[in-house]
């Protein structure tokens, strides 16, 4: 259970910036509704959803014992502000799962440090030690979180990020059609995730893009 709680921070830490990176980009590409909004800032109180980020991780910790998901609002964009419309609309899009690559990375050198500052301080007593551990099993977890947001959200069903850079090639009836599909789609994704052939390449997935990272940590400690 504590391990679960140590991870409650940095997932609400990443879904936030997850958003703020679409809504960034989104800005430097000609779209200013996200910073029009207020929604250009790491202050998770204008992104904050109630259901994804408080009661649906609240509930799954005290029913389950651990965290399946979460999200936060999600940033507004409006693509007929974009020069380039299909291309400007891929890169808002794949900017979330590549902050989220970023947040992997950065808390791979967090725990480094945090190991690194343990060994130098013999390990620390009481509340210090505790303070370390409880660093290091965020930053740690937050490793394997932030690739799996990456991963999941790359899935190309709506209204995931993966589906923009699908629907980026599709003729253009076909992909209004299919963004049509909407957060029905969650439907769709989760019942995939049942599929023992789709999880287990899932799972690959996630282990191949974790790959560098672990070897990091490795190569360091």
């Amino acid at each position: 259970m504590t391990e679960y709680i140590a991870l409650i921070p940095i997932l609400l830490f990443s879904v936030v910036v997850h958003e703020l990176a679409h809504g960034w980009v989104a800005n430097r590409l000609g779209d200013p509704t996200a910073k029009a909004m207020g929604r250009l800032t790491l202050n998770p109180f204008p992104h904050i959803d109630l259901v994804g980020s408080i009661i649906v991780p609240l509930f799954s910790l005290l029913v389950a014992g651990r965290v399946f998901i979460a999200w936060a609002k999600p940033v507004p964009v409006n693509p007929m502000n974009f020069a380039h419309g299909r291309r400007d609309d891929v890169l808002v899009s794949v900017a979330g799962p590549f902050s989220n690559l970023l947040l992997a990375f950065g808390c791979t050198v967090a725990c480094i440090i945090v190991v690194l500052f343990s060994r130098a301080t013999n390990g620390a007593e009481s509340l210090a030690g505790e303070a370390l551990r409880f660093l290091l099993t965020m930053f740690y977890g937050g490793i394997s979180l932030n690739i799996v947001l990456a991963v999941f959200n790359l899935i190309p069903v709506p209204p995931l990020d993966g589906s923009h850079v699908l629907a980026s090639v599709l003729p253009d009836d076909l992909a209004d059609q299919y963004s049509r599909i909407g957060f029905l789609g969650i439907f769709v994704v989760l019942l995939l995730m049942r599929i023992p052939a789709f999880s287990a390449f899932f799972s690959t997935v996630v282990g191949g893009v974790a790959v560098p990272f672990r070897a990091m940590i490795s190569i360091f400690l």
